[in-house]
């Protein structure tokens, strides 16, 4: 590998762990959005909740601040007691009441299983890059951009479906939830799909072959046709 071309390979292999690093944090954490039940009167208690790709936790928060601002719940930080379950242990009447369990618990592990294959191609990418630094292993460059590439686009999947998983519960009649934002392992998310897709295409661009910068460049350096 030429020395300008591994520089640039070096460079992008370290935006590709920071994309990984916030990938690992999104898949691991329960902060991708919180949920806000409506606050019926100051001095009592009232619902918030966030969640995950595994879980979702609900915490009770006693509301007695005079200046509280609008009618929903929270905000999060506010101490209160907090209960989480992973969703596969979902399984009282009462929860899946509140939580609208079976289609926060389809939409969810359907995340997560998106999830689970970006896991895979980063794995596969990761081993096509490292082995690309070996001598005469240049190829291994485009295999590499493609894994993380379609890490990437896994990555969006996994969001997208994670959007309208909290779009339909809010939008449930018998939801307890009015208020709710996307949080920051929801941002790690998204950040780590801008930095592997890019990236994944960045290595694509450096594996392909140099072309010349004149158009007539080749046929120039061509040797003449000997005529007989």
């Amino acid at each position: 590998m030429l020395e300008d071309k591994k520089t640039k390979v070096k460079i992008t292999f370290f935006i590709i762990l920071v994309g990984i690093s916030s990938m690992f944090v999104a898949i691991v954490t329960d902060h991708w959005a919180v949920l806000s039940s409506r606050l019926e009167r100051l001095n009592s208690t009232c619902d918030t909740a966030h969640l995950g790709l595994w879980r979702l936790c609900k915490k009770s928060i006693f509301i007695a601040e005079e200046d509280h601002q609008g009618t929903a719940c929270g905000p999060l930080s506010l101490p209160g007691a907090e209960n989480c379950s992973y969703f596969r242990h979902f399984t009282s009447k009462e929860e899946a009441e509140v939580f609208e369990l079976n289609t926060q618990k389809e939409y969810n592990l359907s995340a997560a299983a998106i999830a689970i294959f970006s896991l895979a191609f980063i794995l596969l990418g990761t081993m096509c890059l490292l082995g690309a630094f070996g001598k005469g292993r240049d190829y291994l460059l485009r295999p590499s951009g493609m894994f993380y590439a379609f890490a990437g686009l896994c990555i969006v999947i996994s969001v997208e479906v994670m959007r309208q998983s909290v779009k339909r519960m809010i939008n449930s009649e018998l939801t307890i939830w009015m208020e709710y934002y996307y949080s920051w392992s929801f941002a790690c998310a998204c950040s780590a799909f801008i930095l592997l897709f890019l990236s994944g295409i960045s290595l694509l661009l450096v594996s392909m072959p140099h072309m010349p910068r004149n158009p007539w460049e080749t046929c120039m350096d061509a040797e003449p046709d000997t005529i007989d």
